[in-house]
């Protein structure tokens, strides 16, 4: 199974090893990483495998939005399948 984890905001340094450090955290593997910076704006799109998180996804999700007030950016997550059907035509 898969996830995607987008992460949108004023660019700073540390982001990815912010996110990365959690996903590290909770087992989960880091496929792709597709990042850009427009002036100040930095946008992540990150495809993450989970097959061996050692928590649930909410719990890991949580983390992340954890992360997230604390660098104040937006990030979220969301299950491949579920990403699969929303773009779906």
């Amino acid at each position: 199974m898969r996830a995607v984890i987008t992460v949108i905001g004023k660019d700073k340094v540390g982001v990815l090893a912010k996110i990365s450090t959690v996903c590290e955290n909770y087992n989960v593997n880091v496929l792709e990483v597709s990042q850009s910076i427009m002036q100040e704006l930095f946008a992540m799109i990150m495809l993450v495998d989970i097959d061996k998180l050692n928590a649930n996804l909410q719990i890991f999700t949580k983390k992340l939005e954890d992360v997230s007030a604390q660098i104040g950016m937006k990030i979220h997550v969301m299950h491949e399948d579920i990403f699969n059907a929303m773009h779906k035509i």
